[in-house]
């Protein structure tokens, strides 16, 4: 007999299977109580439902938010609510800055305005600014006023930094500590903390008027001499550091370079304002990765996946109408040449293929483009090279992999021309491949727009027409 799979603790996919048997038996147990005849069977169905509801809850507190946020996005939207209202009031905040935007929506819709208010006064300047957009304009305008006069600074400071800068991602919480003082003023200094911000592994070393000088590693503090002083041990300028209106692409890339955990984010003057960490970070470098995801496939935004009818109606039509446009281009393509595959009908058995893989190659080309342009690593200045380039890859995949093809129609066909029609065709239609996808997302990006915003569908509409068009006339021309 084999051992039950043990489970990690963390094992989220475990944490939301609990949660659905839990609602299940809850659902079925209910339902068998609701039907029996018995003295007093309203008192006995809510001793029901609160036992399972509090067994639901113990479950619940014992959660990391982000694990709840998944659990949430995975349940259908009854269920999602039923959870949602069980979860502790003081998680809130930390809740819904963990989901998606498209769920996130859906629970502020069902909250009461006090405890919209409750849940944003929970979180930290930063936290407030990411959940500022999706909470109405007075819950904003009441929790401004309930902060401080340093408080009210930092939000109004965070809120007003592009979404994609280091400014929109950086945290007000850190530890900064004098040059002239000893290492063990700043242990005894560390020691009043109840605790240390999240992802602390330097301090920052600044003057009187909160200039940067350095820092400090908490690895160096901990292994040097108490007697020395930071001036003696700290990491001198230059410190990587960056200021509010960087992208947070170079930011992520930077992190990425040189195995940041934590850096401070400095204005104008060199002043510390701020710090930026790998938890955001991973959180930005996530976000655009699903947007780019989305992207590809013509998604105009994240979409909850129980969300109703028309909402993922009005996200998705946009792309289907062009592909729709697209589609209807190729038939009349196709409709152009009807007499000539009435004549040879093995044009119809293989016009596909030269559709399909020429696809297939420009998916591949525009997907290194989009990466290599997010990267960082492509400048408009290099468009012709690598258009050169994707040409030459396109040319001898087209004669090898066109010319195996070229040789299976000879074989299946019995006719050489045929043969050599299929090899033309396909090459010519790898090389047309090759050319949109280094030019959508290039000129797309130069015209300011989102590089991978519907690339595959843009790719695969030229190159089933295109390749059609190519297959069928070089047919007709030589063929017929």
């Amino acid at each position: 007999m084999t051992q039950p799979e043990e489970l990690h603790p963390d094992d989220v996919q475990h944490h939301l299977r609990e949660v659905q048997e839990l609602l299940a038996r809850q659902k079925v147990v209910e339902e068998l109580v609701h039907r029996q005849d018995m003295p007093r069977h309203e008192l006995v169905e809510n001793l029901v439902h609160k036992q399972h509801e509090s067994a639901l809850r113990t479950k619940l507190d014992t959660l990391h938010p982000a694990d709840i946020a998944f659990i949430l996005e995975s349940l259908p939207r009854d269920e999602r609510l039923y959870v949602w209202d069980l979860v502790k009031a003081e998680r809130d905040g930390e809740i819904l800055l963990e989901v998606s935007d498209a769920v996130r929506e859906s629970l502020i819709e069902t909250m009461a305005p006090d405890e919209l208010k409750a849940a944003a006064e929970s979180l930290d300047a930063d936290e407030l600014a990411d959940l500022a957009p999706d909470l109405p304009p007075e819950i904003i305008q009441d929790v401004f006023q309930s902060l401080d006069s340093e408080g009210r600074e930092q939000l109004r400071a965070a809120m007003s930094y592009p979404e994609d800068s280091v400014g929109a991602l950086m945290d007000f919480d850190m530890v900064t500590v004098r040059e002239d003082v000893s290492l063990e003023v700043v242990l005894r200094y560390l020691r009043r903390f109840d605790e240390l911000p999240d992802h602390t592994d330097k301090l920052f070393v600044v003057d009187r008027e909160e200039h940067l000088k350095g820092i400090l590693t908490l690895e160096t503090l901990l292994i040097s001499d108490p007697e020395l002083e930071v001036s003696e041990v700290m990491r001198r300028e230059p410190v990587i550091s960056f200021t509010p209106e960087d992208e947070a692409d170079d930011a992520a890339q930077a992190f990425e370079r040189y195995d940041l955990v934590s850096a401070p984010v400095v204005d104008s003057e060199k002043r510390v304002i701020g710090r930026l960490t790998v938890a955001d970070v991973v959180d930005f470098i996530r976000e655009e990765s699903e947007a780019e995801i989305l992207s590809n496939a013509g998604l105009r935004e994240e979409e909850d996946i129980f969300a109703s009818v028309w909402s993922s109606v009005k996200n998705r039509w946009a792309w289907l109408a062009v592909n729709l446009v697209t589609a209807f281009i190729a038939s009349r393509v196709i409709g152009a040449f009807e007499g000539s595959i009435e004549k040879l009908v093995a044009l119809a058995a293989l016009m596909p293929i030269v559709a399909g893989i020429g696809g297939n190659s420009g998916n591949q080309t525009i997907t290194m483009i989009v990466r290599a342009i997010a990267m960082g690593q492509v400048e408009q200045s290099a468009m012709n090279r690598l258009l050169k380039k994707e040409l030459g890859v396109a040319l001898i995949n087209g004669l090898v992999w066109g010319g195996l093809l070229g040789v299976l129609a000879w074989w299946l066909y019995g006719n050489l021309q045929l043969g050599a029609v299929m090899t033309a065709a396909m090459t010519l239609n790898l090389l047309l491949a090759a050319s949109a996808g280094v030019l959508i997302p290039m000129l797309r990006q130069r015209l300011g727009a989102d590089p991978a915003l519907g690339g595959s569908v843009m790719i695969t509409a030229l190159t089933d027409s295109g390749g059609f068009f190519i297959f069928l006339g070089l047919a007709t021309l030589f063929l017929l």
